[in-house]
């Protein structure tokens, strides 16, 4: 097991909020630290590019503040989420504001990372590379990334197809580094048996959709709280990669879940991954059936903490 050094003594459970397209936003990510899990969101949900660098000021301080003031209580960091693909154009001006401000950790998708993972090394940040398969692990670990998400079967957004039993430990094999957990993680007991499974960290993104705090419609909640496993489809046509959407919104928009074709990976252009485009296409994990309400996202983490616990015991 390898957590890294800089965040010990910083998790009240080991979890990581996940960052969310258009859910994710300042308010969710500075209740996430301050109760004492990592919050993330995506460098794309700050629009225009411009407001990126007020998104970070605006969290420092707002962390700073609140652990200045509550010295006893764990203050975790937060991540920024950078996709590294050719379609987006911001990337260099994204991460040239996260170097200026010293961004924690950063979390990247598709591409293997090595000039990120140099430019936030050079401050001693942390990489998170999120993977479907350990030939994508692989490639992450050769450029030297401190952590591997495992995106297994059930996650939100764009999910692989793997088992966690099988990803986890093909991924624990080859790397020492942080392992980190996705799929359908809604509770306490979930991120320990992510532990026992062999990861680090879970990575929890469908349960904080489902909170005051985050970006979400209140249609898009009460969707996910109304759902169950059978309610999500796993599909490529919306970004040309496989991801899981709520069938709900799938319907609503006039397509039949049921029977959707197959997506072109031309669609993947995150420099027109317009919001608009997506504020009826819901994403999100099989874990669905067993979110109940929609709390604030404090209250959330220390339910998840109370049911840590009560799992740890049981288990002796």
């Amino acid at each position: 097991m390898a957590l890294p050094k800089s965040l010990e003594g910083k998790l009240r459970i080991p979890l990581i909020g996940a960052p969310m397209f258009i859910v994710s936003g300042p308010e969710l990510v500075i209740a996430q630290c301050q109760a004492g899990i990592i919050g993330g969101f995506p460098a794309l949900n700050a629009r225009p590019q411009s407001a990126l660098a007020d998104w970070l000021k605006q969290i420092k301080e707002s962390l700073a503040e609140y652990a200045e003031k509550n010295e006893d209580q764990p203050v975790a960091p937060y991540a920024v989420n950078q996709i590294v693909h050719a379609s987006n154009s911001r990337l260099l001006d994204d991460m040239a504001s996260c170097v200026e401000h010293e961004v924690p950790i950063i979390i990247t998708s598709l591409r293997p990372p090595a000039e990120v993972v140099a430019a936030v090394h050079s401050y001693g940040g942390l990489v998170f590379h999120d993977v479907i398969s350990l030939r994508h692990a692989r490639k992450a670990i050769e450029q030297g990334v401190d952590g591997v998400i495992a995106v297994c079967a059930g996650a939100g957004g764009h999910a692989g197809p793997l088992s966690p039993f099988a990803l986890v430990k093909e991924i624990r094999k080859e790397f020492d580094g942080a392992v980190i957990l996705s799929g359908c993680i809604t509770s306490g007991s979930d991120v320990l048996a992510a532990k026992a499974m062999g990861a680090d960290l879970a990575y929890s993104g469908t349960r904080f959709i489902a909170t005051e705090e985050a970006r979400a419609v209140p249609a898009y909640k009460e969707m996910i709280v109304d759902s169950e496993a059978a309610d999500i489809a796993y599909t490529s046509l919306f970004s040309g990669i496989h991801g899981s959407y709520l069938k709900g919104s799938i319907t609503n928009i006039g397509l039949d879940p049921e029977n959707l074709p197959d997506g072109s990976s031309d669609a993947m252009d995150f420099d027109k991954a317009d919001a608009k485009a997506w504020k009826d296409i819901w994403s999100a994990g099989q874990g669905v059936g067993n979110i109940d309400d929609i709390p604030p996202a404090r209250d959330l983490v220390m339910t998840m903490e109370r049911e840590y616990l009560s799992a740890l015991s049981d288990l002796g």
